[in-house]
């Protein structure tokens, strides 16, 4: 799923070897330079404009235009596509950077929706990949030695945080909300763990190439 804010030349692969490509409005714009023709396309195509949404709508591309004065963002429709899809594994494209703070942070928030837990659900942008993690679950790190992990608590405090093979270990803590005690930590050794037993957290995986 694309999103019409940074992508690095590497996302490019991930939106190729999909089975499904969903683009929120002006993520389509991605794409072109890609040359991937999405499946859906969905959005107010105040980005995008609705002259190129009707021309992808004529090559075949299932559009779904909703007006500007909405409940839900362009990408948060989409992601509810996704799911109506039946998807397991969704992978979040453009959904950082530009000028749109707001979006920026709104976007990283969505990880953390319950309603999407169990698919899946990571941003990617090059070397960086967030994902949440919620009560109970424990996930195993992607990175290698030297690669950058922070711990962001949402939706309130995350109680019994644990880590393995981080420098700095967590041994049940809690991080408070609005806290910085998750930032900045390091991965030690491979295989690195996390594991929370109340809460949210957003793991952000920073590939040390990237951090540096």
């Amino acid at each position: 799923m694309v999103a019409h804010g940074d992508v690095a030349p590497s996302d490019r692969e991930l939106a190729a070897s999909a089975d499904l490509v969903i683009a929120a409005d002006g993520g389509a714009l991605a794409l072109e330079r890609w040359q991937i023709v999405p499946r859906t396309l969905v959005g107010d195509f105040d980005s995008l404009g609705t002259e190129r949404a009707a021309a992808y709508r004529e090559r075949g591309v299932d559009v779904v235009q909703f007006p500007v004065a909405k409940d839900q963002s362009d990408l948060e429709i989409a992601m509810r596509y996704a799911l109506d899809a039946r998807a397991d594994d969704i992978v979040l494209l453009g959904i950082l950077g530009g000028a749109r703070i707001d979006h920026a942070l709104t976007n990283a928030m969505l990880l953390a929706d319950p309603a999407y837990r169990g698919h899946g659900v990571r941003a990617v942008y090059g070397g960086t990949a967030l994902r949440a993690l919620h009560a109970g679950e424990s996930v195993a790190l992607g990175g290698v030695a030297g690669d950058t992990v922070t711990l962001v608590p949402v939706r309130g405090d995350a109680v019994g945080v644990r880590t393995e093979g981080l420098r700095y270990p967590l041994n049940g803590q809690t991080l408070h909300f609005g806290k910085s005690l998750g930032l900045s930590n390091v991965i030690a050794r491979s295989p690195a763990r996390v594991s929370i037993e109340q809460g949210v957290v957003i793991v952000i995986e920073i590939a040390k190439e990237v951090g540096t």
